[in-house]
């Protein structure tokens, strides 16, 4: 087949490595993927397993970028495009419109947020042929949207062997090591794009509770506040200068292999107000980590609590704090658990193959 790929997103965070997956595992079963960026986008090395006259850089600057929308049907036209699959709100309605200036092509969305969408969407997007829901919650949020048929449930998948048979004590201890970590001290850390949505100021405020009861206690924030004026970071780091933590704190931009710093943690924390699946999750369960969550949509999927891991309310950072000590104090099989889970219900293979099989049948 031949499939298009459109996103107009700027920086790299789930949505956007569910589309590489999503290409790289296409490309490998010989299928012509293309893929339609921005100019500004940052995450286009991601995509360098594909031919480079196969990424093609398109404005998509809003919803109603015109523009854009015949430059996406003159690639539909010009390269035989059979499938075109958009990740974003603000791409649906382009990719919808290119569609009509050339029918024949299917059009696929992806929703990977529990944010409802807007009225323009349910107008505009008569002519789609499936909207793919990432997680159980998104799917029931697009039935304000969309039919039913139009809608299936493909959950998220990662490359499981990627974590099977790593040796975590050995990878944890390298990059202990490379970060200037104890190796003796505990380490809790979360991973996320720095921003109100994802909790991390609840996360903070857990670490006050839990250095009073266990001084030897280290955290790590992995993710990069986007914004211009980067203020929601300035908060955090003041937050931490206040409670005195300076010390116990390590901020990363990003991990290129997310595989050492989860083999270094004793506990992954999820801390978001809202998570449409989770895929930060995904990966600590996969690689056998102990998670604490939040009980948004996304997390109540995947983790079963008090099995799988610890589920706790949102935007409470006591009860967060609890349950981040309960583990560190006792050892338990949630990493295990959640292991097991992981593999056997979200491989990126299913995913892909799910994808294949939608393609082919709305074909």
């Amino acid at each position: 087949m031949r499939i298009l790929q459109v996103s107009s997103a700027k920086t790299f965070g789930g949505g956007e490595k569910h589309l590489v997956d999503l290409c790289k595992g296409l490309f490998d079963k010989n299928h012509d993927v293309f893929v339609a960026i921005r100019k500004e986008c940052h995450w286009k090395n991601w995509l360098d397993f594909l031919p480079k006259e196969n990424i093609f850089t398109v404005p998509l600057k809003n919803s109603l970028d015109f523009f854009s929308s015949k430059r996406l049907a003159r690639l539909i036209r010009e390269k035989n495009i059979e499938i075109i699959h958009a990740h974003l709100a603000r791409d649906y309605p382009i990719a919808s419109l290119a569609v009509r200036f050339e029918p024949k092509a299917k059009l696929i969305l992806t929703r990977h947020v529990l944010f409802p969408m807007k009225g323009i969407h349910k107008i505009s997007l008569k002519n789609v042929s499936k909207v793919i829901a990432v997680s159980k919650a998104a799917e029931k949020n697009l039935k304000r949207t969309f039919p039913s048929e139009k809608i299936i449930h493909v959950p998220n998948g990662i490359k499981i062997e990627k974590f099977a048979d790593v040796n975590r004590a050995e990878l944890g201890k390298d990059f202990r090591f490379k970060h200037n970590i104890s190796f003796d001290t505990k380490l809790v850390g979360t991973v996320g794009e720095l921003k109100e949505l994802k909790g991390q100021k609840d996360f903070i405020l857990a670490a006050n509770e839990i250095t009073r009861k266990k001084p030897d206690t280290h955290f790590i924030v992995v993710g990069k506040d986007n914004s211009s004026d980067k203020i929601f970071y300035k908060e955090l780091t003041s937050l931490i200068k206040n409670f005195n933590l300076e010390e116990k704190f390590t901020f990363l931009d990003w991990v290129d292999d997310t595989v050492p710093l989860l083999s270094s943690l004793d506990v992954f924390v999820s801390p978001s107000y809202s998570e449409s699946f989770g895929l930060a999750i995904l990966e600590a369960m996969a690689n056998g980590c102990a998670i604490v969550s939040t009980e948004t949509e996304g997390a109540k999927e995947l983790i079963r609590d008090d099995f799988s891991g610890k589920l706790v309310p949102i935007e409470n950072s006591n009860e967060l704090a609890n349950a981040i000590y309960t583990i560190l104090k006792n050892r338990s099989n949630f990493g295990k658990n959640a292991q097991s889970s992981a593999r056997e219900n979200f491989s990126l293979e299913k995913m892909i193959e799910k994808t294949e099989k939608l393609y082919e049948k709305i074909l």
